[in-house]
């Protein structure tokens, strides 16, 4: 992401989510202008840093039908294998896997990896630890199983962190949705995982930064994306 971009970025209209924060701070702010004038800084900085935290700038998906993008922007804290959520009800198996960290800086609006159906969403209540920890595994989150267009199944999740308090979810079962297309939030910085089918080859690596909707985590190749994942019985 070159300069242009970043500036862009951080310059982008804000989530709906942040509305009523941003609004906040302005009402702050012209409190302070009235009564106290610490107060209007307060309320000035809050509003800015609402305005920065819950941008949400528009990303251009590669024209790759193989290819499964970040879900979140962020760093890349985990590749390896990891049976998926058990409330998705998949078949409890080390599935392939790669987890986001999302700074209280990134932009925190989440997006398909993959199109398809969704066909499972199961959220669960948790712990709030650091989201870049092992222990954030048993943190409060929320589970979406995705059913691609070739029947193989994939999962993304959800994960509140530290200060995260918030997870917004806006799609619902059933929903047929598109790669890169917005489907929720997760507000002041957490975690986004995705399970692959097996087999797959992530094309990341821990330390690497990803852009939500852009950064290609791994390709499907067809005798991959041709087999569906088993239910669990």
């Amino acid at each position: 992401m070159d300069i242009i971009d970043s500036v862009r970025s951080a310059l982008a209209p804000p989530h709906r989510a942040g509305f009523p924060f941003i609004a906040a701070g302005f009402v702050v702010l012209v409190l302070g202008l009235i009564f106290a004038g610490w107060l209007a800084w307060l309320g000035l900085v809050f509003a800015l840093f609402c305005l920065y935290f819950f941008r949400d700038p528009d990303r251009v998906a590669p024209p790759r039908a193989d290819a499964v993008l970040a879900p979140a922007d962020g760093l890349v804290v985990l590749v390896d294998h990891a049976t998926p959520p058990a409330e998705l009800g998949l078949a409890m198996v080390a599935m392939p896997r790669i987890a986001i960290f999302l700074s209280v800086l990134d932009v925190h609006v989440n997006r398909i990896p993959m199109a398809g159906i969704v066909t499972r969403i199961a959220y669960r209540h948790g712990n709030f630890v650091n989201a870049a920890a092992k222990e954030s595994e048993q943190n409060e989150r929320n589970a979406i199983a995705i059913r691609l267009e070739s029947g193989a199944e994939i999962a993304v999740v959800q994960i509140a962190g530290l200060i995260a308090r918030r997870i917004l979810c806006d799609v619902h079962e059933g929903d047929r949705v598109a790669t890169g297309a917005r489907f929720g939030m997760i507000r002041f910085g957490s975690r986004t995982d995705v399970y692959l089918p097996l087999g797959t080859v992530p094309l990341v690596a821990v330390g690497q930064r990803a852009v939500g909707g852009e950064t290609v985590l791994a390709d499907l190749v067809p005798s991959l994306a041709n087999v569906a994942m088993p239910l669990a019985v």
